[in-house]
């Protein structure tokens, strides 16, 4: 049996992918979390062959908790199951370590095609965006725009700026994260800095338009 970890903010999602999942007989899902912080401890925990695991998650989004769990060094593959076909995201995500793409309207057998393929160590996109990631990866060098934006920030740095999208405080975002609030003012202030923004708005849209957080559409 394969073992797998299901993660979605969305009880409704994750009801409906533990029923599809079950039902294939060669899948058994021992655990389900609702954000990233949960998906990394039940990785450290229980050890599953698989976690499928949303982007746009509270607390640490999917890259966020991609690179969370590699650093684990623990033998779970990740399937990444999102809303977002953004072409530079997939590439961010597959240079993390995930083994699958796949987006939530195309959703089917898929994914079952998915979770055996990263239990082999093989790679698995949505056809839907299959052969853009591929043109994007085979382009020679110089022919794409590094993304100097999302290599700015520190990884806490990113999980603060996740956390502020949400809408926490700063004391907020210090008892998540175990921090004081002083500390998460300097992140705040580098992240500003760094972005080179000086409000809130113009702060989040700039994130959003980099892809250094994720929102649901």
């Amino acid at each position: 049996m394969i073992r797998v970890i299901i993660a979605d903010d969305h009880h409704l999602v994750r009801q409906g992918l533990i029923a599809l999942l079950e039902a294939a007989g060669d899948i058994d899902v021992i655990g389900e979390a609702a954000n990233g912080d949960e998906a990394v401890a039940l990785v450290e925990s229980l050890q599953p062959e698989v976690v499928v695991m949303d982007v746009s998650m509270p607390r640490l989004d999917g890259r966020q908790a991609t690179e969370r769990i590699k650093a684990l060094n623990c033998p779970t593959e990740i399937v990444i199951l999102s809303m977002h076909a953004d072409v530079m995201l997939v590439k961010q995500l597959l240079q993390c370590g995930v083994r699958g793409y796949l987006l939530k309207r195309s959703v089917s057998d898929e994914l079952l095609l998915a979770i055996r393929s990263a239990c082999r160590g093989e790679v698995y996109l949505s056809p839907a965006i299959s052969n853009s990631v591929m043109s994007l990866l085979m382009a020679p060098p110089g022919a794409e725009q590094p993304d100097s934006v999302a290599d700015l920030l520190t990884p806490r740095e990113r999980e603060v700026l996740q956390l502020i999208a949400e809408g926490h405080t700063n004391n907020a975002i210090a008892d998540i994260l175990t921090i004081s609030a002083k500390t998460v003012e300097k992140h705040r202030a580098n992240v500003m800095s760094k972005l080179e923004v000086n409000d809130l708005p113009t702060l989040i849209r700039k994130a959003i338009k980099h892809g250094l957080i994720f929102v649901e559409p």
